[in-house]
C-alpha cells in the first residue's frame, strides 16, 4: 500500500507533498519521473530478460529444496552464484553500456575525478576544502557526498590497470553481490543454520540486485556486510584476528559513506547475539587504525560530515520536501527489498533471536538515516548496505509459503526492471 501510494501522490498536484519542489518540467523528468524510485519509466527487455526470467523460475521451483540440502560451504558459493547471475542478467536488461559500462562514467561519479588525483596524500589534505559547490575545483556530486575513501577505491583501481566502467562496475558488482554471502555466513555463524538456510534463495535474488548493477553504494554495502560477518565469526572464534578485520573493514566502510557510521546498529545486534563483549574491543581497535590512516594523511572526518550537510543542500536536496520523502523513502526501500520482507515484519518482533536482531538492526539504520534528512530519494541505492541485513527477514515465514514469497519477491524485481530504466 505505501509503494502505491508513493506512486500516485505525486500526481495528485499536491505542491506539499510531493517529490519535488520550485520544478520546471525538465526537473521533474530529471529527478521525479518515477518517483519514489530514481529513474524514467521506459518500458523495455533486453538479452538479459530471458535469463533473468529463467533464474527466478529456478529459484521459486528448487531454490528452498537446495539451499536445504547443499553442504554449507557449497551453499554459500551457490549464494554468491546465484546472485551474481540475477544481478547481471538484470543489468543486462538495460544493454551492457547503458546497463553496466556507463552506469559510473558519467560527469557526477568518481571516475571522473581519477584522471585527476596524481597525488594521493595531498588529495588527502586538501579533500575537505573541494567538498562545498560553486568552487572552481569542486569535487563532483558523488565525490563530495562521501568521504575520501570511496574516490581512492577507484583511484587504487585504475592504478592496477583496471581503468575504466567496465572493471569499476565490476568490481562494485562482484563485492555487492558477496554481501549476500556475508549475510548468511553471519547467521550461520550465530548459531541459526536453519534460519540461514530458509534466508538464502532470498538474498540470492532479491530485488536490490536491481540497483547493485551498479552503484558505489554496492561495493559500499559488500565492505559493511563483511565487517558484520567477521563480527560475528569473532564471537565464536579467532577472537582478536576477526574482531580487529571487522573493525578494520567497518571503520573503512565510514570511510566510503558517511551513513555507514549506522552500521553500529547491526554490528550491536550481533553482540547481543553472540553474547559476546570482548569483539567490541577489538572491532574498536581496527576501526582506530583506519581512522589513524586517514587523519594521519590530513583527512579529519567530522570535518568532512559538516561540510556535506551543506553541500546536499546546495543541490537538489533544498527541492526535495520532507513531507513526501519522509515516507515515500520506505516506499523506494520497500521497492529493493520485495513484498515479503514487510509481510515478515510482524513475526520479527514476536520473539528474540538472532534473525530478528540483524532484521531489526539494519530497521533501526534505515529508520535514523531517514530522520538525519540526509537521505531524501534514491534510497532503494543509498540504503543498501542496511537493506542486506533486512533481506532474511522472510525466512521467519512459514516453510510451505517460501515459495509463494520468493515468486512475488521476482516478480517485483521483473517489472521494476523491464517498466521503469534506473539510474542505477
Amino acid at each position: 500500500m505505501l509503494v502505491a501510494v508513493a506512486f500516485v501522490v505525486p500526481y495528485l498536484g499536491n505542491e506539499i507533498v510531493t517529490p519535488i519542489i520550485n520544478r520546471t518540467p525538465q526537473q521533474v523528468r530529471d529527478f521525479a519521473d518515477a518517483a519514489p524510485l530514481f529513474g524514467f519509466r521506459e518500458v523495455h527487455v533486453g538479452w538479459g530478460t530471458p535469463f533473468a526470467v529463467l533464474i527466478a523460475v529456478a529459484t521459486v521451483l528448487w531454490g528452498p529444496t537446495v539451499a536445504r540440502r547443499l553442504s554449507w560451504t557449497r551453499l554459500l558459493f551457490v549464494v554468491w552464484g546465484a546472485s551474481a547471475a540475477w544481478t547481471m542478467a538484470l543489468a543486462m536488461v538495460d544493454g551492457w553500456k547503458r546497463g553496466f559500462v556507463d552506469r559510473l562514467a558519467s560527469t557526477d561519479e568518481y571516475l571522473h575525478e581519477v584522471p585527476g588525483i596524481t597525488d594521493i596524500p595531498a588529495t588527502l589534505r586538501g579533500f575537505s576544502e573541494r567538498i562545498l559547490d560553486y568552487q572552481a575545483d569542486s569535487w563532483t556530486t558523488h565525490v563530495s557526498g562521501h568521504p575520501p575513501g570511496a574516490l581512492l577505491t577507484f583511484v587504487w583501481l585504475d592504478r592496477l590497470g583496471l581503468s575504466g566502467g567496465a572493471w569499476a562496475a565490476t568490481l562494485c558488482v562482484l563485492v555487492g553481490t558477496s554481501a549476500a554471502v556475508a549475510v548468511v555466513l553471519t547467521l550461520g555463524v550465530l548459531g541459526d543454520e536453519d534460519m540461514a538456510r530458509r534466508a538464502a534463495p532470498f538474498v540470492a535474488i532479491a530485488p536490490a540486485a536491481i540497483w547493485i548493477a551498479v552503484s558505489a553504494d554496492a561495493f559500499y554495502a559488500g565492505v559493511a556486510a563483511w565487517g558484520i560477518a567477521l563480527l560475528a565469526v569473532s564471537t565464536k572464534r579467532w577472537l582478536w584476528p576477526a574482531s580487529i578485520g571487522a573493525g578494520v573493514l567497518l571503520g573503512f566502510g565510514i570511510y566510503l559513506n558517511y551513513g555507514l557510521v549506522l552500521m553500529g546498529l547491526p554490528a550491536v545486534a550481533v553482540l547481543i547475539a553472540g553474547r559476546k563483549v570482548l569483539p567490541f574491543l577489538g572491532a574498536v581497535i581496527g576501526a582506530l587504525l583506519v581512522a589513524g590512516i586517514f587523519t594521519a594523511y590530513g583527512f579529519w572526518w567530522y570535518d568532512g560530515y559538516e561540510l556535506v550537510q551543506e553541500r546536499y543542500y546546495q543541490g537538489i536536496a533544498k527541492d526535495r520536501p520532507f513531507e513526501y520523502w519522509g515516507w515515500a523513502n520506505f516506499a523506494a526501500l520497500f521497492c529493493a527489498l520485495g513484498i515479503a520482507v514487510p509481510a515478515a515484519f510482524p513475526r520479527i518482533a514476536a520473539r528474540v533471536q538472532p534473525i530478528n536482531l540483524l532484521v531489526l538492526g539494519g530497521l533501526a539504520a534505515v529508520v535514523m538515516a531517514d530522520l538525519s534528512q540526509l537521505s531524501k530519494a534514491e534510497t532503494e541505492r543509498i540504503w543498501l548496505p542496511f537493506a542486506m541485513w533486512m533481506l532474511i527477514a522472510p525466512a521467519v515465514l512459514p516453510r510451505r509459503t517460501h515459495r509463494f514469497w520468493l515468486a512475488l519477491q521476482v516478480i517485483g524485481a521483473l517489472a521494476v526492471n523491464h517498466l521503469l530504466f534506473t539510474n542505477w
